[in-house]
């Protein structure tokens, strides 16, 4: 039950965040944080990240039922393993594709703000829910490395121990 606690808190924040900057800030208003590094804006993306997949909401509506829908099923199946990381990565997307699901269900568009500029290139706009999806899914890798080395030391000792037993 922890998992989908995380999920919801990371999804009320975000959903929380995007309320403020949608009701606060004009379309494209700034707000310098770190000088022009770090900069608080009000953009709208009806599209995936990066802007790619403009205008194509059914696509990421049927898309984001079926994702949630495998993270909460796989959920359920590691937190019965007694895993740990990997639910909370899950928990991680789970909240991040929900924040952003019920942006497009409501208003058809995401809400972006964190916007960081290095030098003349400004990265891609965007919002608590793809930060929830990134760490998530830097997560899920990062379990996937730890369990294959798991599994590899695992195997190592069974046939040095079947070794030393004949």
């Amino acid at each position: 039950m922890v998992y989908y606690l995380i999920a919801f808190v990371l999804f009320l924040i975000d959903q929380g965040t995007k309320y403020l900057i949608a009701s606060r800030l004009e379309l494209y208003e700034q707000i310098p944080v770190i000088g022009n590094f770090f900069v608080i804006t009000s953009s709208r993306n009806r599209g995936a990240a990066f802007g790619i997949l403009q205008d194509q909401l059914w696509f990421f509506i049927i898309v984001t039922v079926i994702v949630v829908g495998g993270v909460i099923w796989y959920l359920g199946k590691m937190i019965k393993e007694g895993r740990k990381l990997l639910p909370t990565a899950l928990a991680l997307v789970l909240g991040g594709a929900l924040g952003n699901f019920i942006d497009r269900l409501v208003m058809g568009e995401v809400v972006d703000f964190l916007m960081f500029n290095f030098g003349n290139y400004t990265f891609p706009i965007f919002n608590i829910a793809d930060s929830c999806i990134v760490i998530g899914v830097g997560l899920i890798i990062l379990d996937t490395l730890l369990e294959g080395r798991r599994e590899k030391l695992k195997s190592a000792s069974d046939v040095s121990g079947t070794e030393g037993n004949e």
